[in-house]
């Protein structure tokens, strides 16, 4: 740009200095033949009338010496998205295939982790209602609700329920460990995108040290007709385009990878609420009933059917507490023997 601004200013200074000497001279010639014709000159010499300049004669005359009119300067063009895309080469495409896995996960978790298919309102009510009030919850309607509703949250409570008849610390270590195991499992997912957030970046950026090394090779042999610049600044532009590629597919997917873990996170801490609440229900059966595979209470064996603990009936004379008689020693008399008997 700087070279052609001199260039231009000299052809606009030639363009004026011919333009004027050209009207000086039309103007002189027009003021000696307007003379001649006063001053009465002879008719007879003249052969032809003179030629008369018409003004599109000098408007023809001004064109010809005119300079020729510089190119227009060229507007920048837009950057097309699409050719910009294939101008990053193989590199985009697993920039490509990792922005399809973020987005088909990102929508099946999204689908997934509803509230009403964690933790299904019904449910949720039928066991309130069941454990309305809490001594009197039957741990076999609350398993036929969880089996009626199959969710993550009827797989801790129907962890728990399989649970009756054990003290009340196993059982809340048992909700905890399911609800751990049912949430790790709805996570697992969600790692994926964590992968993709982390790991796409980086991929752009081998793409584009790849593309600058091209370049700076290609610099090494360059035709007359370009400069070092221009081909160094033509490949570094096509270089970062796998590192735009790389961030804009990495940053969605580590919005929606933090999302949904808190999603997850704040399900299953109702769930485990919801445990805790339903756990005193089932301390009652402690020792003496326990639930079945079918969901039906069965005594525990060597305890009574009514919960009620019984003392053992005292051993019948001639028995010891173990039930068995007790003989007498040897050299010790029948007498003394049956008085050793009711000591025991």
């Amino acid at each position: 740009m700087t070279s052609t601004q001199p260039h231009t200013a000299e052809n606009e200074k030639r363009f004026r200095t011919r333009s004027t000497f050209a009207c000086l001279l039309m103007c002189l010639l027009a003021t000696t033949m307007a003379g001649a014709r006063v001053w009465g000159q002879d008719d007879e010499l003249q052969g032809e009338p003179p030629a008369t300049l018409q003004p599109a004669d000098i408007q023809a005359m001004m064109d010809d010496n005119a300079a020729p009119a510089p190119p227009p300067a060229a507007e920048p063009s837009g950057i097309d998205m699409l050719s910009l895309i294939a101008s990053g080469g193989r590199f985009m495409i697993p920039i490509g295939l990792m922005s399809v896995l973020v987005l088909t996960l990102a929508v099946e978790r999204m689908l997934s982790l509803r509230r009403e298919k964690i933790l299904p309102a019904d449910l949720v009510g039928e066991l309130r209602e069941i454990a309305e009030p809490i001594d009197a919850f039957d741990p076999t309607d609350a398993y036929e609700a969880c089996l009626q509703n199959p969710s993550p949250t009827a797989s801790v409570i129907g962890s728990m329920l399989m649970r009756t008849g054990q003290p009340l610390g196993e059982i809340e270590r048992t909700a905890n460990e399911t609800i751990q195991r049912e949430a790790d499992r709805c996570a697992a997912p969600i790692r994926w995108l964590n992968l993709a957030a982390a790991a796409t970046p980086l991929m752009g950026l081998l793409g584009t040290v790849w593309g600058m090394i091209v370049a700076f090779h290609e610099s090494t042999s360059l035709s007359a007709d370009r400069s070092r610049s221009e081909q160094l600044s033509e490949g570094i532009y096509t270089a970062l385009v796998t590192t735009l590629a790389g961030l804009a597919v990495a940053i969605p997917a580590a919005i929606f990878a933090q999302y949904l873990e808190n999603r997850v996170v704040k399900l299953f801490h109702r769930i485990q609420e919801l445990a805790f609440e339903l756990a005193p229900g089932l301390a009652r059966f402690a020792g003496h009933r326990r639930m079945d595979s079918t969901g039906a209470l069965l005594p525990i064996d060597g305890a009574h059917a009514n919960l009620e603990p019984i003392s053992p009936p005292p051993p019948p004379p001639g028995k010891s507490s173990s039930g068995y008689r007790q003989e007498p020693r040897t050299g010790e008399s029948p007498a003394a023997a049956g008085r050793a008997a009711k000591a025991n």
